[in-house]
């Protein structure tokens, strides 16, 4: 099995209960600190609010999800900011349900999902105003070249916004490992490594921040509020798949919580 195929394997597995817990949206959470009330969905929104600002969107831009999930965050760019969203990914699950929700959002006009890799993309050079990358970018077989690729198909002077996992603390690697391997990390690069990345595809950072105590920190928070939704989403999905979806997910949460940090850059394509 190709690398690729294997990824999107990897999420046909796990959206289909992902998306029933964040209401379509895979990332991570932002919670303040455990007396936030925020509901998971809530709190898994935030982040995208968080990130999505980021690019600074206009109305009629053309922005690429890669990486798109099941598809609310495209539905929100176009119902939020007016723009249209192309949104990849290679999950057959996620393009058919971001597809049913498109349609049910109303914005079936403006936001499309097409089953590509963004190693190597099917649209031409500078086809995008702005491109999105929500957790999406780690699980690259080559960060470089993927960089690069959204750095050709970005026009002159588009921007760039995405977050991912990064490595806080080097301690304790066996726990880190395991992280990794559940989710097929082939790398966990630090805050300064992402910068260096994007840096060398070619973009001029612009804003970065790094937030894992209000994310991964804020592990046992999902825990709680995940254990509360089980009975609605057995209901659903049964036992045996509720069962199945946990043991996928239990390496997740081996690593200590200041562990796993959580990056979010924002940069752009230089006009030149």
């Amino acid at each position: 099995m190709s690398k690729t195929a294997d990824i999107g394997e990897h999420y046909d597995k796990r959206s289909p209960i992902g998306d029933e817990l964040r209401n379509g949206q895979l990332h991570m959470w932002y919670w303040y600190d455990r007396e936030d009330d925020a509901s998971l969905p809530e709190a898994v929104h935030r982040m995208t609010r968080k990130v999505t600002d980021t690019l600074g969107l206009r109305a009629g831009e053309h922005v690429l999800d890669a990486g798109c999930g099941p598809g609310e965050t495209a539905v929100y760019l176009a119902t939020r900011f007016g723009v249209r969203v192309t949104g990849i990914t290679v999950s057959r699950f996620e393009i058919d349900r971001a597809v049913q929700r498109a349609s049910s959002g109303g914005v079936a006009g403006t936001v499309t999902f097409a089953y590509d890799d963004f190693m190597s993309l099917s649209c031409p050079d500078a086809t995008f105003d702005a491109v999105l990358a929500l957790e999406s970018l780690q699980n690259a077989p080559d960060l470089d070249q993927v960089l690069a690729e959204l750095y050709r198909v970005l026009r002159p002077g588009g921007r760039i916004s995405f977050s991912d996992f990064s490595l806080a603390d080097q301690g304790d690697p066996a726990r880190v490992a395991t992280f990794m391997d559940t989710l097929k990390l082939p790398r966990l690069p630090t805050l300064p490594q992402w910068l260096e990345h994007a840096r060398a595809a070619g973009f001029e950072i612009e804003e970065y921040t790094e937030c894992g105590p209000r994310v991964f920190g804020q592990k046992a928070k999902y825990l709680e509020t995940a254990l509360r939704m089980r009975d609605e989403v057995t209901a659903k999905f049964g036992e045996d798949a509720v069962d199945e979806f946990s043991r996928l997910h239990h390496g997740f949460f081996v690593p200590r919580r200041n562990q796993i940090g959580y990056v979010i850059v924002s940069a752009r394509k230089p006009h030149r």
